[in-house]
């Protein structure tokens, strides 16, 4: 199965921009339908937004106008640029193929913090 690796978190202050990218394994990458999603400590996984194999998009209310979700299917990667990042946005971040219930990768800390 598609093996995922997130990576670009990091502490950064209110306000500020990451962009987390997330790389597949393969191939098949370009016909999947993407998922960000977040877990902030003490909550549940939450989904951020997906991403459609021709970049067709949908935001969780939360991250609307502030998160955008783009992929390179040539890089077989999925992107998550964050902007106007606000205290709640902390938690740990995983994509994942959209309806997948396992193959969860390591996902990549993002802290917004002062």
């Amino acid at each position: 199965q598609v093996q995922l690796v997130e990576s670009g978190g990091g502490l950064v202050q209110p306000g500020g921009s990451l962009r987390l990218s997330c790389a597949a394994s393969q191939s098949i990458f370009s016909i999947l339908t993407m998922g960000w999603y977040r877990q902030a400590p003490g909550k549940q996984r939450e989904l951020v937004g997906t991403i459609g194999r021709y970049g067709s998009t949908n935001y969780a209310d939360s991250v609307k106008g502030r998160f955008t979700i783009s992929r390179d299917n040539a890089e077989k990667t999925t992107y998550l640029q964050m902007n106007s990042l606000k205290s709640e946005d902390t938690a740990v971040y995983y994509c994942n193929v959209w309806g997948r219930s396992d193959g969860w990768g390591q996902g990549t800390q993002v802290t917004v913090s002062s």
